[in-house]
């Protein structure tokens, strides 16, 4: 049983607190929020404790999910692995390369479990669409939403895309070598929707859309191969694997067409990056996202930003 505490229980810290709560293998021992009274209420639906001062939890608790703004993971995750608290950090990351660099040597230096909250891995659709990924040539990703005020200290890139740019590190498996990135500001003072072109090292070319200037959510990436083309819904959860019927040379007609719809589980993503979060601490493994990979995903995003054209 590990001793658990959240750390920023707003929209998806509450939802961090409520699967930690009933989680077989943790013991929610508290929930810590700046705003008191929001602490004390999901401490109270919770049946745990609340803390104002996340410091407070030193020598309290195991491990710990930092679901504050991007701009104090540092400050929350650095006291807290010096201490010896295994962390799980929202993505983004962190705001610099430098910030997550310390962390991830941290951790290491401590044999403690860093990972971080890229929850579209553990996404049952994408999950099983591993297996039918072979040599990807062409990714097209459209990632839409709408917008939301408490995410304004980000742009479009760190708060949606950055999902989608650590998912392509993991599908194509290799480096970006040059890219083309355009943005608008709408809404807000940062980019509000950005289109960007990745080429990787071994030929493969990553169409990645992001917008929260939408009315309606559409998450969906699809991956073209020479033997298949493979849909996933992120939002729906579902997964579609398009091939050749066997035996059939060309394509006639839609009936040579072989359609796969794998049936996924329903547990929510969230569930089962919790669960690979504790079995890490558990069995001291690393975990399925690391502060290696999150680094990527930031240096990959802030470099985008870095060249991105209005």
């Amino acid at each position: 049983m590990i001793r658990t505490a959240v750390i920023g229980v707003g929209s998806l810290g509450q939802h961090h607190a409520r699967i930690l709560g009933q989680h077989p293998n943790s013991k929610l021992e508290f929930v810590v929020d700046a705003d008191k009274k929001r602490a004390e209420k999901i401490a109270k639906v919770n049946k745990t404790s609340y803390l104002t001062d996340f410091n407070a939890l030193i020598g309290k608790v195991d491990a710990v999910v930092i679901a504050v703004p991007t701009l104090y993971h540092y400050k929350a995750a650095k006291p807290l692995l010096q201490n010896r608290i295994h962390c799980l950090v929202e993505k983004p990351f962190t705001l610099s390369i430098e910030e997550s660099e310390e962390l991830i040597e941290i951790a290491k230096d401590k044999s403690l479990v860093l990972q971080v909250g890229h929850v579209e891995r553990f996404n049952p659709a994408v999950i099983a669409a591993v297996p039918f990924i072979n040599k990807p040539k062409f990714i097209e990703v459209n990632r839409l939403g709408p917008y939301d005020p408490r995410s304004n200290h980000i742009g479009v890139v760190l708060d949606l895309m950055i999902h989608d740019l650590d998912i392509l590190f993991s599908l194509v498996k290799d480096k970006v070598i040059s890219f083309e990135a355009y943005g608008a500001k709408i809404l807000s003072d940062t980019e509000d929707i950005a289109k960007v072109r990745l080429k990787y090292a071994n030929g493969c070319v990553a169409d990645v859309s992001a917008s929260r200037v939408s009315m309606e959510k559409y998450r969906r990436i699809r991956i073209f191969q020479p033997d298949s083309y493979v849909s996933i819904d992120y939002a729906g959860k579902s997964l579609k694997v398009y091939t050749k019927k066997e035996g059939k040379e060309k394509i006639t007609s839609l009936f040579d067409i072989d359609i796969k719809k794998p049936r996924l589980p329903s547990n929510e993503p969230l569930f089962y990056e919790l669960d690979n979060f504790l079995s890490s601490v558990i069995e001291g493994k690393k975990p399925t996202v690391s502060g290696e990979h999150g680094r990527d995903a930031v240096e990959l995003a802030l470099n985008i930003l870095k060249n991105m054209v209005f």
